[in-house]
């Protein structure tokens, strides 16, 4: 006969067993993070700290400059099919993220400058620059400040403020749940294990229903970027300051851009980036603009697209 005593026994041994595999899976998740960021990058001194690139790839270079909650391996993952292509690709850390450091000063402006200096020390002159999400903050900096060092600019997705209110608005239901995630390994790992359509939609800005209408690839891609955002206690700095000048009116001079600028968004971005590559359009003298109808924040199924329409517009000048 079962009795209450062998059943609450049973039932106490299977808590024990979850919590053992949850500690061993997390902890297995943060081994395969840290193998995926070993040995891949390399650090140069600057005047603003360390500043963390990878380069993979040959060709005609090209800086793909990471958005929020990335780090040099983002970038690489975001220029994936441009290497495949033919381009050698460029992949910084911004100022906060893993091991670039965090200067007084971490402006968008600040990071082009200081993105010169890994220029000079790869010995480039000049090149294409793609900066995706909040990353396009820096890299339409780097075409102003720097036209002599950027042959063509490439917005992704862009993350501004252009009308004078953050295009990101969370109910305060959702900040509470922003920061617990943001804020912990282990509370990022565990809802991207159990609710990872909700991560998606939250912090990737994709409709999650877009996994089932692409293949299983571009269904992979989605997997890596999220997966990419670990570890999150090595980017709090660069999280919460992209969060302040994504939010705050921006005040970049585009109308004064001399280098030749393509802007790419996708119409059901829920970070309301279409919005923002169309007033993006209208500002910066003879931009080129694509929206694609859906994909969300990540192109979800657009990315073999993406790399065409970066190829097409700056393979010419890169290999001139």
């Amino acid at each position: 006969m079962i009795t209450r005593r062998s059943v609450l026994v049973g039932i106490g041994g299977l808590v024990l067993a979850s919590g053992a595999w949850t500690v061993g899976a997390y902890r297995a998740s943060m081994a395969g993070t840290e193998a995926r960021l070993a040995r891949r990058s390399s650090i140069i001194d600057t005047d603003a700290g360390a500043l963390e690139y990878a380069v993979a790839g040959h060709g005609p270079p090209l800086m793909m400059i990471h958005g929020t909650g990335g780090g040099f391996d983002q970038g690489l993952l975001f220029a994936h099919a441009l290497r495949e292509s033919g381009f050698r690709i460029i992949a910084p850390s911004r100022f906060g993220y893993l091991r670039t450091g965090f200067p007084d000063d971490a402006s968008p402006a600040h990071q082009a400058d200081v993105l010169v200096d890994l220029l000079d020390t790869l010995g480039i002159q000049r090149l294409a620059v793609v900066g995706g999400s909040a990353g396009a903050l820096t890299a339409a900096e780097f075409a102003l400040r720097h036209p002599d060092r950027c042959s063509h600019a490439v917005l992704l997705v862009p993350a501004a403020n252009l009308a004078g209110r953050d295009p990101v608005e969370f109910t305060v239901a959702q900040k509470l749940a922003v920061d617990l995630v943001l804020g912990s390994d282990l509370a990022f790992w565990s809802l991207s294990t159990l609710a990872p359509g909700q991560m998606i939609r939250t912090l990737l800005a994709t409709d999650p229903a877009l996994l089932w209408r692409v293949d299983a690839e571009e269904r992979r891609r989605a997997e890596l970027i999220l997966d990419g955002l670990m570890p999150i206690g090595r980017k709090v700095d660069g999280l919460r300051n992209d969060a302040f000048w994504s939010g705050t009116p921006s005040s970049t001079a585009y109308e004064e851009f001399e280098v030749p600028t393509l802007i790419l968004s996708c119409e059901d971005d829920l970070f309301g980036t279409a919005d923002t590559a169309r007033r993006l359009a209208e500002r910066i003298p003879e931009a080129a603009l694509t929206i694609w109808p859906e994909g969300g924040h990540i192109w979800l199924g657009h990315d073999a697209d993406v790399a065409r329409e970066i190829a097409a517009f700056v393979e010419p000048g890169s290999r001139s």
